[in-house]
C-alpha cells in the first residue's frame, strides 16, 4: 500500500498524518479515540477501503504518536481544538466535504464536526462511540478498569517494558469473547505506539481535557447519514450507546457485533470495511 505523509499546522500543535488511495470515490477522514495514535487503525482496514474506492487519511492525535507533545499533566487543548484539528487536516489536503469515521473519543468530536461545520461532512461513521450531549445506560467504567489505571501513579514511564505490560492489560481489559486475545499483534502494536512518540505517558492527558462541547447540539441534532458499529461486549462504551443513538438520531443504521470489546481486530475488518463502504456510497 502506497501512502504519503503530511505535517498539518493546527493553532500551536503539529499534527502528523498520513494518506493513502487515490480517493476516486471520495476521502475518509479516520480519527482515532483517547490515548491513541493513528496506528490504532488497522492497515487491513485502510487498504479495503483503498480498494473500495476511497482515499483514507488517518492522523495522530495530539500528545501521541509524531504529533506535538505535551508534558504529562499539562493540558493547553479542550474539545474545540479537537474539532479544529480535523477541519485544519481537511484543509491542508484541500477536502471540502468527507466522509468522517471515529473511533471512541474520535467519534464524539467527529459529531461535534458534523454539528458545527455540517458542509464539511459528508457522513459519519460513529465505532464505540457515545452519543454527543446524550445519557445512556450504563455510563461509567467497570472497576477493573480504575484498578488498572490506578498503576499509573507508580509505573516507571522510562521503562518501555512496563509500560508495554501496562498497555497490555488495559487492552486486554478492553477486549470482548469474540477472539482470542492476540499478545503478539497487540504487543507490537503497543510497542510501536511507544517508539513513536516523544513521551507515550503524555498519551494520558487526553483524560484531562476540559472543557464543554463547543456546541448546544446534541446527536439528536445531527443531519447528516450515521452508521453506527458497536461491540456487543464493549465494557469501556456499553453497546446502550450505540442503541441510544440509533433511537435519536433520524438517518442512523446500527451494527451491532455480537461479543467484540472496544476493540478493532484484523478478523473484523473485511466486515466494517463493507459496512463503511455501503454507507459511504449513499452519498455522492
Amino acid at each position: 500500500m502506497i501512502t504519503s505523509t503530511k505535517r498539518v499546522r493546527s493553532g500551536p500543535a503539529s499534527i502528523f498524518t498520513e494518506a493513502a488511495g487515490e480517493g476516486d470515490n471520495g476521502t475518509i477522514l479516520l480519527v482515532m479515540g483517547a490515548t491513541a495514535s493513528m496506528v490504532w487503525w488497522p492497515d487491513s482496514l485502510i487498504e479495503a477501503l483503498v480498494a473500495g474506492g476511497y482515499r483514507t487519511i488517518r492522523f495522530d492525535h495530539r500528545d501521541t504518536g509524531a504529533s506535538s507533545v505535551s508534558a504529562p499533566g499539562e493540558v493547553n487543548y479542550d474539545l474545540a481544538d479537537l474539532r479544529d484539528d480535523l477541519l485544519a487536516i481537511l484543509d491542508a489536503y484541500d477536502v471540502d466535504t468527507a466522509h468522517v469515521v471515529g473511533m471512541s473519543l474520535g467519534g464524539y468530536v467527529a459529531q461535534i464536526l458534523a454539528l458545527t461545520h455540517p458542509a464539511r461532512v459528508k457522513t459519519l461513521t460513529l465505532i464505540a462511540a457515545e452519543p454527543l450531549g446524550v445519557p445512556y445506560e450504563g455510563e461509567g467504567l467497570p472497576p477493573g478498569f480504575m484498578e488498572q489505571f490506578g498503576a499509573m501513579a507508580s509505573l516507571d514511564w522510562a521503562d518501555a517494558d512496563a509500560v508495554t505490560g501496562f498497555m497490555m492489560g488495559i487492552a486486554r481489559l478492553s477486549a470482548g469473547s469474540r477472539h482470542d486475545f492476540d499478545d503478539v499483534a497487540v504487543e507490537r502494536r503497543i510497542r510501536t505506539e511507544i517508539a513513536r512518540t516523544e513521551n507515550i505517558q503524555s498519551a494520558f492527558n487526553h483524560s484531562m481535557i476540559a472543557g464543554a462541547p463547543p456546541t448546544e447540539a446534541t446527536a439528536a441534532d445531527i443531519v447528516q447519514p450515521v452508521l453506527l458499529i458497536h461491540g456487543g461486549a464493549d465494557p469501556i462504551i456499553s453497546a446502550n450507546a450505540a442503541r441510544t443513538a440509533k433511537a435519536i438520531i433520524p438517518s442512523a443504521e446500527l451494527l451491532i457485533i455480537p461479543d467484540l470489546g472496544h476493540e478493532l481486530v484484523d478478523a473484523d475488518m473485511a466486515q466494517f470495511a463493507s459496512a463503511i463502504i455501503a454507507h459511504c456510497g449513499k452519498v455522492a
